[in-house]
């Protein structure tokens, strides 16, 4: 996996996960993969060693890792998508598939207002 590819597995995970994790484990995951920040300039910002940031970077991605290996929801988004492409051709489909196409983006919007706002809705 390329660097890029790394970076944006990671930050796809993070939509997903992110609210589970610390504030701090957050804040320092986004800005070194979201600001792109070098653990140095994040180490400086939080009065702490280069090191801890590694350290918290590294346990936040297999923090990460561990949530969609037990929950999966990357996974699963990723073959409703293969499954929607597929079908997408078929004239007889093309109703369902503009109705779940339109409940997965209004679930994909209530994703980042959680975390944005650090609340919980049901959907």
């Amino acid at each position: 996996m390329t660097d890029l590819e790394k970076k944006n597995y990671y930050n796809i995970l993070f939509g997903y996960y992110g609210a589970l994790l610390t504030e701090k484990q957050q804040a320092l995951f986004e800005e070194y993969y979201g600001e792109d920040f070098s653990l140095s300039e994040i180490a400086s910002e939080y009065n702490i060693s280069r090191n801890a940031v590694h350290d918290t970077i590294k346990k936040v991605q297999t923090s990460l890792d561990e949530f969609e290996e037990k929950l999966g929801l990357y996974k699963k988004d990723k073959k409703l998508d293969n499954i929607l492409k597929e079908y997408s051709g078929n004239v007889e489909c093309q109703e369902l598939i503009k109705k779940i196409q339109e409940m997965e983006w209004v679930k994909c919007h209530l994703k980042v207002y959680q975390n944005v706002y650090k609340c919980h809705l049901d959907v």
